[in-house]
């Protein structure tokens, strides 16, 4: 009896690990900041009442990502009639609002059609949720306990965009790091994550408009910060703010996030000009003439953020075309055009790929070198922030509400 008892204990235990693998979606596009998840169990089909958890309401507007820390789970939105940013924080089993509270409240700035003024996605670290806003001509970062209580707040530069306003902040050790990339003095600045104290500010070189959230990796024994715009795609150290190496162009403005696959990075932008890279991150100072290891303007993505799968790299662009490259040559396997608008950058499970299309449909394909779509689900409301992941359910932010999706409940 007691052998069989352990048996059922060990059982018990593993089914608790692979499903708490990773529960924690803390920042823009998750745990790795580039959209995968470890997690197998993810559904692969479902409808407005089909594969429903929960479907609770969500106040104001916002594009910004849904995050996840623990049973907790954090958003932001803008309220029209009041001029409020909020933070809202709800159970992540039940969909309960379990608190709210105001962050800023100052005049509307100026944005493209397809921005909010609540699009920059928060990060959480066990301890506080931090978030990022336009406070008139200020950027404004502030940090939270996970009961709402404000912390501290900091204005750490200017920012000036006709487009609007869209910096998610990253952690690093214990540094929050925010792209200030605008249309002025540019900079990127590391603040304390402790107490909102400016650690190191970097003076971007071009005044140029872009939202790219960077990426952090170590290679080579290296950490490099890396992320495109101002003219340019860049890696830094991110404990330092000192640049590495930098390739000029390939155009003016940027908002997709990259991604490494342990041996490239991948670039997709931009305007006014689309191009797509595949860059070897082992160079030092100027490498736009060596490290340039692919390009094509085929395909090439200005919003959604790319994904890397095992040999592939899939992009969508932001008129619906997907298309699925081999990652070491850059040749096309297929390209299919899946829908009509895109804005929400892509997640992967298990060899599966998500494509959220703005209308709120999901096409789910595999990373394969044949097209094959597993399923088009339809949430019959329009979707602009990108998925979270959390054990083996997807969340997503629509117009009006947030969403639970699970195998079954």
């Amino acid at each position: 009896m007691r052998t069989i008892a352990r048996f059922f204990l060990l059982i018990s235990f593993l089914v608790q690990t692979s499903y708490s693998e990773e529960i924690n979606w803390p920042g823009w596009r998750g745990p790795r900041g580039d959209g995968s998840t470890m997690n197998k169990g993810l559904p692969a089909t479902w409808s407005s009442d089909q594969n429903i958890v929960w479907k609770a309401p969500v106040e104001g507007t916002g594009h910004a990502s849904p995050i996840i820390w623990g049973d907790r789970l954090f958003t932001v939105s803008a309220i029209q009639e009041t001029a409020e940013r909020i933070l809202v924080c709800l159970d992540r089993k039940t969909g309960k609002k379990l608190w709210q509270t105001t962050v800023l409240k100052t005049p509307f700035e100026k944005i493209h059609q397809l921005n909010s003024r609540a699009s920059s996605t928060p990060v959480a670290d066990g301890e506080r949720v931090y978030v990022s806003f336009l406070d008139k001509d200020q950027m404004y970062i502030a940090a939270y306990d996970l009961d709402g209580n404000r912390l501290w707040e900091s204005r750490p530069g200017v920012f000036s965009s006709v487009h609007g306003y869209c910096s998610s902040p990253i952690l690093w050790k214990n540094s929050l790091i925010i792209n200030g990339d605008h249309d002025g003095d540019a900079y990127i600045v590391a603040l304390d994550k402790t107490n909102g104290e400016t650690l190191w500010k970097t003076m971007r070189p071009n005044k140029t408009r872009s939202y790219c959230t960077p990426i952090i990796r170590n290679i080579d024994g290296r950490n490099q910060m890396i992320l495109s715009g101002s003219k340019s795609v860049s890696s830094y150290d991110p404990d330092t703010g000192e640049q590495h190496w930098v390739i000029d162009g390939p155009t003016e403005q940027f908002v997709a996030s990259l991604v490494y696959n342990g041996d490239l990075l991948f670039m997709t932008s931009g305007f006014p000009e689309l191009h797509m890279l595949a860059i070897d991150p082992r160079g030092k100072g100027n490498v736009t003439q060596t490290h340039v290891r692919w390009r094509t303007t085929k395909g090439c993505s200005y919003v959604p953020s790319p994904i890397s799968v095992g040999p592939y790299f899939l992009v969508v662009s932001d008129k619906g075309f997907a298309t699925c490259f081999d990652a070491k040559t850059g040749e096309p396997y297929w390209v299919e055009r899946i829908g009509k608008r895109y804005s929400a950058s892509l997640i992967s499970s298990n060899g599966l790929v998500y494509f959220l299309a703005d209308d709120g449909s999901t096409t789910v394909v595999k990373a394969a070198e044949k097209y094959e779509a597993v399923a088009v689900n339809n949430l019959g409301e329009n979707t602009y922030g990108s998925p979270a992941v959390s054990g083996n359910q997807i969340f997503i932010r629509g117009f009006e509400h947030i969403y639970c999706i699970g195998n079954g409940k």
